[in-house]
């Protein structure tokens, strides 16, 4: 389909929708600000983030390993190896062991909180990318990237207890309070829901005007998804109905969404050199109340619930940070930007 044809389909839909779409414009004015940078030695590129508020650690993969850092001083306090391909971590501290999906060798690794150690590892789908732990399953949910599917994992046996296949390639997973786990289908623009309990998918809703959603957040007592769509747009949908309720304005080459339950503050961080924040206002419409300067290629984020802080990577690239392929990272530039008021 070509640009012109879409975009007028892409006008006509929100126009249909009641949504007033404008542009991200540079809103970079607000509460919100940069207000501490944490440098990392290295060159190798990153994937998700993760905090974990209790111990204070922030979890960064970095390609072939994890480092594990003090989210407040930005101390290096340890280290994940032998990941390749590292995407993302899930912690299941009920059982005092982690996860990282190894998209390089089709496995995860299990390691020992406490230790870091790495006590075992498990074969996935193809490419295992984002990752999350349920807490009520006691299962750790493993979206395939190439495989289509999601491998889940029972965090006390520590082995593949389902496959469930996806019909389509899997981006970020959330779940919220009543047995559901969504997640986002980047090559069929919609979200796929799967009952954690039997393990089956349910229900699989497009949403209208998303194109290749990746970043996924949830607000569990509102009943909203929050999607990042790679035409610029965060779509915000009913997770009890699948029902496209409003579309806002982001910036390019997004790739994590975070929901701050406490403050209610939604973030969108953008490759291309931003952070998009969006509030709810009075009438119960969204709406953006920020769009901060980050760097070019701070395209995922870790939120801090604790503190509400937000975790930026970035670095500096030899070359676009957003061109495909990805280009290298000059060594020693990476730095974590940490976003907060």
């Amino acid at each position: 389909m070509s640009r012109i044809i879409r975009f007028s389909l892409l006008v006509f839909g929100f126009i249909a929708l009641g949504t007033i779409c404008v542009t991200a414009a540079d809103t970079d004015t607000g509460e919100f600000k940069t207000v501490k940078k944490l440098p990392l030695e290295g060159s190798g590129r990153w994937d998700y983030l993760y905090v974990d508020g209790q111990s204070r650690r922030l979890y960064m993969s970095r390609a072939t390993h994890f480092s594990v850092i003090d989210a407040d001083s930005g101390v290096v306090v340890g280290d994940i190896p032998d990941t390749p391909g590292a995407h993302g971590v899930a912690l299941a501290p009920d059982f005092g062991v982690g996860f990282t999906s190894n998209g390089g060798e089709n496995k995860v690794s299990v390691f020992d909180l406490k230790t870091l150690k790495v006590l075992t590892k498990i074969d996935t789908g193809g490419n295992p990318d984002s990752i999350v732990y349920h807490p009520a399953t006691h299962d750790v949910f493993v979206q395939n990237g190439k495989g289509n599917s999601s491998s889940v994992i029972n965090a006390e046996k520590r082995q593949v207890v389902a496959t469930i296949p996806l019909g389509g390639k899997p981006e970020f997973a959330v779940y919220d309070d009543e047995g559901n786990l969504f997640v986002n289908l980047e090559d069929k623009g919609g979200i796929v829901v799967i009952d954690t309990a039997n393990k089956k998918v349910k229900a699989t809703w497009p949403i209208e005007g998303c194109e290749e959603p990746s970043g996924l957040a949830i607000d569990r007592s509102s009943h909203r998804l929050f999607s990042a769509c790679s035409n610029k747009l965060m779509a915000v949908v009913d997770s009890q109905t699948g029902k496209l309720i409003q579309t806002l304005p982001i910036g390019d080459d997004c790739d994590a969404l975070a929901f701050d339950p406490e403050t209610g503050y939604v973030f969108a961080s953008n490759g291309e050199g931003n952070l998009t924040i969006v509030h709810k206002n009075a009438s119960g419409k969204y709406e953006v109340t920020q769009n901060l300067t980050s760097a070019p290629g701070s395209k995922t984020m870790a939120l801090d619930a604790s503190t509400h802080n937000v975790y930026l990577p970035t670095a500096k690239f030899n070359g676009d940070p957003g061109a495909n392929p990805r280009p290298s990272v000059v060594p020693g530039s990476i730095v974590i930007l940490v976003v907060g008021k």
